[in-house]
């Protein structure tokens, strides 16, 4: 038997992904390695299948690896195992699940490649995803519209299919929760932090939805329960709506899961007099939508939406590692959009479910940009594909678990921007209080500053660094800005009168 007849005969047993790699190499006559060689065979599969399919290969003798970790190539044998053309391959003993979307990870089996392989840093992961935002960034017309893949969802296995890669679940858990946490009774880390998470969630979130409110006006809204600017009562109501649904959340962690009870009041809670239809509050559509600025079709037949909903619910019930559970709904409700509106704005919080119930630090969006968000859903919804939206989960999370390590341990370690801007800020906080400033006109006062002095890329955070250091001064700190007891004394009661 000829080898030609023999690899023809071997490929019969190998599914398209496998004998399009078998061929590449064959044509290519050279040892290939795997970033080129999945450029060349153009498959739009992950390098961890990839790799599997590579290793079905070598246990058939149709292809041999050299080399290690980075420096790994392949090369076609140019024949066959003399016995493979009278026996079937093994099944691999591998899960059904073939992760065909590019950034999922799985757990590894005993057959899989080596860890270095699947795990390691790849060198053109930064180009990737800037290949990604680049045709995401494309004018609206030049991309395809794409209407929702069921299989998105199907393919997905609990505790055996991962978003998230073990050495990044095992990072953030550490980051996120001391050994002391994780004996608490459910609910109970947040609850002592519960202040400053309910301001920070409740604002980054609307902020991420284009909110215009700054942090302390956020704070005063807060205090005082409503809004007398009439131009900006929607805002005011989103704000508001936020915290009346982390309240619902933290009040009772036993209660509170991925099943209809919670999704549903969540939905009611954060939409609550901002749809056209009150009716729609809390209830799954029954309508088609359009998503702006994208060229992605959601489900528009209800039973369909019922069914994948559930289906969302019930896999996200049986993920057993919170921060998977987590980050799974941060995909999967958005990309489904089970709601008239207010989609995304449930999955934030809803992805707060997990870590409340494990005692996990709570994840709050600080310092996520909201073009790296949008980038993000929309890479999910265009091209099911997750990496810039684990990305921003991942920083999300380490900012999040910082800052509130930081409330519980009474420990704050330096900010480099903070440390740059030190009197800068001492300067305009003193301002602020030397002219018995309200609220309103504190927040109007810092932006006026950050425009005038701060440089573009920083001026966001140094907003908010600037709000946060007026909403944590009180009689005991009031020395370091420099200020008399008597501008304090001053100051402070029409700071705490404003709310």
């Amino acid at each position: 038997m000829s080898a030609s007849k023999s690899t023809q005969i071997n490929s019969n047993h190998f599914n398209p992904e496998a004998n399009r790699l078998m061929r590449t190499l064959e044509k290519a006559g050279e040892a290939l390695g795997i970033e080129t060689l999945m450029e060349r065979c153009a498959l739009k599969v992950s390098k961890a299948t990839v790799l599997r399919r590579l290793e079905e290969l070598r246990a058939a003798g149709l292809v041999e690896r050299q080399g290690q970790a980075r420096a790994t190539r392949y090369f076609s044998t140019g024949a066959g195992r003399p016995s493979w053309g009278r026996s079937p391959l093994p099944t691999p003993k591998l899960p059904a699940n073939l992760l065909r979307y590019p950034g999922r990870m799985r757990e590894p089996g005993v057959d899989d490649p080596p860890e270095d392989q699947l795990l390691q840093e790849d060198p053109t992961e930064s180009a990737e995803r800037e290949r990604l935002r680049a045709i995401l960034r494309r004018p609206l017309a030049q991309r395809p519209p794409i209407g929702y893949q069921r299989d998105f969802l199907d393919d997905y296995e609990p505790n055996v299919s991962f978003y998230l890669p073990e050495n990044l679940r095992l990072e953030l858990r550490q980051t996120g929760q001391s050994e002391q946490m994780a004996r608490l009774p459910a609910g109970t880390y947040v609850r002592s932090v519960f202040n400053r998470v309910l301001i920070d969630l409740s604002w980054n979130s609307s902020r991420l939805e284009g909110n215009t409110f700054s942090l302390l006006e956020t704070d005063r809204l807060f205090a005082m329960g409503h809004r007398n600017d009439a131009a900006r009562t929607l805002e005011a109501r989103m704000i508001l709506n936020h915290k009346e649904a982390i309240e619902f959340l933290v009040d009772a962690p036993d209660d509170i899961g991925f099943n209809r009870y919670t999704i549903l009041n969540l939905h009611a809670l954060l939409a609550h007099e901002l749809l056209a239809e009150n009716y729609d509050e809390g209830r799954l559509r029954r309508i088609g939508v359009g998503i702006g600025g994208s060229a992605y079709l959601p489900l528009d037949i209800p039973q369909a939406i019922e069914e994948c909903f559930m289906q969302i619910l019930q896999k996200a019930s049986a993920i057993r590692d919170p921060l998977e559970q987590s980050f799974f709904t941060m995909v999967h409700l958005p990309y489904l959009q089970p709601f008239v509106d207010v989609n995304k704005r449930v999955s934030r919080l809803a992805a707060n479910i997990p870590l409340i119930r494990a005692n996990l630090s709570p994840l709050t969006f600080v310092d996520v940009a909201a073009r790296d968000y949008t980038d993000a859903i929309l890479a999910v919804y265009e091209l099911n594909r997750i990496e810039l939206l684990r990305d921003v989960f991942a920083k999300a999370y380490r900012a999040s678990a910082g800052r509130y390590g930081e409330v519980r341990r009474g420990l704050k370690p330096p900010d480099p921007l903070t440390l740059a801007w030190h009197e800068a800020l001492r300067g305009v906080a003193r301002e602020v209080v030397q002219g018995r400033m309200d609220k309103s006109a504190a927040a109007a006062h810092i932006q006026h500053w950050a425009r005038e002095n701060v440089p573009g890329p920083e001026r966001s955070r140094l907003v908010e660094i600037a709000e946060g250091s007026l909403l944590s001064l009180h009689e005991g700190n009031f020395a370091k800005f420099r200020l008399r007891p008597s501008e304090f004394e001053a100051w402070h009661a029409i700071w705490t009168q404003d709310g």
